[in-house]
């Protein structure tokens, strides 16, 4: 079963046209390991990202669909794990604080 945030309008891609790895190989956003050759591939890739144009929007992307693999708007696998790490903190700490609206509520009528 694909899971429902994969199933995307095609029209949240259209960044994909104008993005500076078009022409690229995609094989270099995609190092495997943690080795020098490795890191210094994941070097050039964030260089291509740097100039892009539609570098936010491939970030969006990449986080909202949970692309674990390869760089993605600039960065690599462990920094985008942190963005999403720190926005589950987040959602979780605002989800269990009392919601101001509800108390500004009370006495009102």
């Amino acid at each position: 079963m694909i899971e429902p945030k994969f199933k995307r309008d095609p029209g949240e891609t259209w960044w994909i046209e104008q993005a500076s790895c078009i022409g690229e190989d995609p094989e270099l956003f995609f190092p495997i390991g943690t080795s020098t050759s490795a890191m210094e591939q994941t070097a050039r890739a964030i260089g291509i990202c740097n100039g892009c144009p539609v570098r936010a929007d491939c970030l969006a992307w990449a986080l909202d669909t949970c692309q674990d693999a390869g760089v993605w708007g600039g960065l690599g696998e462990e920094d985008r794990r942190e963005i999403r790490r720190a926005r589950r903190r987040a959602a979780a700490a605002a989800a269990t604080e009392p919601h101001r609206a509800d108390d500004e509520l009370v006495g009102v009528g």
